[in-house]
Parts: structure tokens; sequence; C-alpha cells
């Protein structure tokens, strides 16, 4: 059934506002007349009106669910693969681990080794200057004033 009504008559019927009830009426090319105290009078059917405009926003709701399905789905993807992630970090940790602990070994035993060389290398001059024999060496004596034989008393 036509009536016809002003842009604020059609906003309330609508709840929106008189502009939102202006761009409907342009946008549906619906007929426009002036009346006589010089407001726009637009013959519109507000079933018809209603009708169109429910479809409308259905899909908008239907496109808004799937793009919150869409990035539930992205964001499930995504905590699988970090999962995973975290799972082979840890094994590559473990290594790490288990490297370091070895290591720390080997310095260890390094250490160790360092201080028995140390050891053995003072025993052995010990042990080779018990065995250097004494020699006498008279030359040497009496360049250093030790053979008494040969000076003369006073």
């Amino acid at each position: 059934m036509l009536e016809q009504l002003t842009y604020a008559q059609i906003g309330e019927h609508l709840n929106i506002s008189p502009d939102g009830a202006r761009a409907i009426v342009k946008r549906n090319r619906l007929p426009r007349s002036h009346a006589k105290d010089g407001r726009t009078l637009v013959a519109i059917d507000l079933d018809e009106l209603r009708q169109k405009s429910l479809p409308v926003r259905a899909p908008r709701a239907q496109q808004v669910t799937d793009v919150v399905a869409t990035l539930k789905a992205r964001i499930e993807q995504l905590e699988a693969e970090l999962a995973t992630e975290q799972q082979r970090s840890a094994g590559h940790r473990a290594d790490y681990e288990r490297e370091r602990a070895r290591a720390e070994q080997l310095i260890t035993t390094q250490d160790h080794m360092i201080g028995e060389v140390k050891n053995l290398r003072s025993l052995l001059q010990l042990a080779q200057q018990a065995a250097r024999p004494e020699t006498i060496r008279p030359w040497r004596d009496v360049a250093l004033g030790r053979m008494r034989w040969l000076r003369t008393t006073g």
C-alpha cells in the first residue's frame, strides 16, 4: 500500500535518521513530490521496503560470521604450529644442555691433565738434578779463586 510520507516520517517508521531515509529514497529511485508547505513527499510502500532491506542485512551478518569462522580456523592452525615448534625447540634445548655438560666435563678433564703434566715436569726436573754426577773441574775452581794451593801466602 503506497503512502505519501516525508523523510522524517520514513525515518521514524524505519528507526533511522531523516538523512538515512533520504539516502534510501534516492537509492531506490522512489517517486517524489512537493507538498504545499514546501516539504518533500515520497510515494513509498513501507512493507515492500522492509522486505527489500532485510535480505540486504542478512548477508552482511553472514559475511561477518564467515570471517569470524575463517579467523578462528587460522588461529587454531597457528596454535597447532606453535605447539609443534615448541616441541622441536624442547628437543633442541635438550641437545644443547647435553652438549654443554659434555663441554664442561672436557674442560674439567683438561684442567686436571694440565695439573698432572706440571707435577710430572717438576718431578722429572728433581730426578734429573739428583741423577746429575758431580764432576770436579779444576779450571772452574781456578776461575772462581778456589784453588788454595796456588795462592801465595803473604
